[in-house]
């Protein structure tokens, strides 16, 4: 259901989305965002999980347009400035941002993103999916509830 969910946000995702994937170590955000970029990049691409890399690119095409997604794991950051070293400027730009541990950017996290929380759920193997975004995402997130729970 994780992976699913990603792939539902993938295909309402434009350039200079920001999704933010807050949760604990082991919540599936990183299966989160591998069903996000296995959505929109060819099933051949490899999605390896950038805990050592920080960020991990890949070219997609949205709306026949060409765009790039920047998946960020941001765990091993010490300070939010570094995230400057790894591109995270031109990701917001004009990519499409997934960052893990987005808190560790501190001051430098958008407000204007959508904030993917996730939490344990009733069992060992669920989760608890939460979304809040500001600006058009209240339009967006309509069609999302309906499109994870298949409704």
């Amino acid at each position: 259901m994780t992976a699913r969910a990603g792939g539902v946000l993938a295909h309402l995702a434009r350039p200079g989305d920001i999704f933010a994937l807050w949760g604990d170590l082991g919540a599936g955000k990183t299966t989160l965002a591998r069903g996000f970029i296995s959505a929109l990049v060819p099933a051949e691409e490899a999605v390896p999980s950038p805990t050592f890399t920080l960020v991990q690119t890949y070219p997609a095409v949205i709306d026949g347009a060409a765009a790039e997604i920047w998946h960020f794991d941001l765990y091993r950051l010490k300070q939010a400035e570094e995230a400057y070293e790894v591109g995270i400027e031109e990701a917001f730009a004009d990519g499409i941002s997934l960052i893990e541990w987005p808190e560790r950017l501190g001051s430098l996290l958008p407000r204007r993103r959508l904030d993917v929380t996730l939490a344990p759920g009733g069992s060992a193997d669920s989760r608890r999916l939460l979304l809040s975004g500001q600006g058009d995402w209240g339009d967006r997130l309509g069609r999302v509830r309906a499109e994870i729970l298949g409704e």
